[in-house]
């Protein structure tokens, strides 16, 4: 076989495993969208072979995607029947904004002034339509909307400290986060004023470099997010008849 036919092997190799990581991500990305959707499995279960048909494709990338958002903590492995929605419970909620805390406890202290990281004016300028947008949709109860900005903010924000492991930890807790509390927001019928929506005082704050500002309003978000959380947990507790 010549040179040249074993380069053509080789990329011809390569381009399908790019394809095939390629269509795994996209897959992952769409189904992570499902779950916090809540749209995935009406009773959390499913298998590869329902996912492929779904999607219309063959059952290796979606089990690689699947494989993908288990290892994020979003899916369990169930033996022999495929895969389950993970059920975050009110203490796994509590230790998912604790460690947040702890990470950007560290980051501030370590790290000021803020206008040390690394950050362009077009950086800001993206950040900013993020936090105007996730504002908009918090006001309006626009659950869909608030949680696909919301994550794009705090991605963008996270990507300004140059680090982009502490930013993946800090996503997927997000993810997580928001996992938890979207199956208990899907049952209220009124959600516009109750959702966090201080993300332009935030960008502001980081922007300007006030530190204690930016501490301040991390905080607040954090224990808008635990209220929220008790509040919804507590609603969705059964009453009893012979307990009132």
């Amino acid at each position: 076989m010549s040179v040249c036919c074993q380069l053509s092997d080789v990329t011809v190799g390569w381009a399908a495993v790019i394809r095939r990581s390629t269509l795994r991500e996209q897959l992952a990305d769409a189904l992570r969208e499902e779950i916090l959707a809540g749209r995935l499995g009406p009773d959390g279960e499913f298998t590869v072979r329902e996912i492929a048909e779904h999607y219309g494709v063959s059952a290796t990338p979606v089990r690689e995607a699947l494989v993908d958002l288990s290892a994020q903590g979003l899916l369990e492995v169930e033996q022999h029947r495929g895969f389950r929605i993970k059920q975050f419970s009110l203490a796994d909620f509590r230790h998912m904004i604790e460690a947040q805390a702890l990470v950007h406890d560290g980051i501030l202290r370590r790290r000021p002034p803020l206008n040390r990281w690394d950050a362009m004016p077009e950086a800001f300028t993206s950040i900013r339509r993020r936090a105007t947008a996730a504002r908009q949709s918090a006001l309006a109860g626009d659950l869909d909307i608030l949680i696909a900005y919301d994550l794009r903010f705090w991605r963008e924000l996270d990507a300004l400290l140059g680090n982009p492991h502490i930013g993946e930890f800090l996503d997927r807790l997000r993810v997580r986060c928001w996992a938890f509390t979207v199956p208990h927001l899907r049952r209220q019928r009124a959600l516009a004023g109750r959702l966090w929506a201080g993300h332009p005082d935030l960008a502001d704050a980081v922007e300007r470099g006030e530190t204690e500002e930016t501490e301040r309003l991390l905080g607040d978000s954090r224990d808008h997010a635990l209220t929220l959380a008790v509040e919804l947990t507590t609603l969705a507790v059964p009453r009893h008849p012979d307990r009132e």
